[in-house]
């Protein structure tokens, strides 16, 4: 399961729209590719099909397809927006990380 935060849902379904995705019917795709200076890094798009092999949740009204691979890692993750001037964007609070950079856009397990 991943949760996604009051704050993350608001900017999810802007930047949908934006980018001509329904939030209600379409998909936020939450993903973990190698690379970053911790090992692994954190993909994020929009999507309007699901794989046979992807895991779908919904959380706050937010439709959320991961593949197994990711899901490996991404499990019971909770995705936070942070905005402001000291803002980082998107933000996954990973209890599985054991090590994250400095940045929060990579970690290791």
């Amino acid at each position: 399961m991943i949760q996604v935060s009051e704050t993350a849902k608001q900017r999810v379904i802007g930047l949908m729209t934006e980018d001509g995705f329904d939030a209600s019917k379409d998909y936020v795709r939450v993903g973990v590719k190698s690379g970053g200076c911790s090992g692994l890094s954190y993909e994020l798009t929009f999507d309007k099909a699901m794989a046979d092999t992807d895991k779908v949740f919904e959380d706050n009204g937010v439709r959320i397809i991961v593949d197994k691979k990711s899901f490996l890692y991404l499990a019971g993750t909770i995705l936070e927006y942070s905005g402001g001037l000291n803002g980082k964007g998107f933000v996954f609070n990973n209890p599985n990380a054991q090590r994250t950079c400095g940045c929060g856009e990579s970690f290791s397990l």
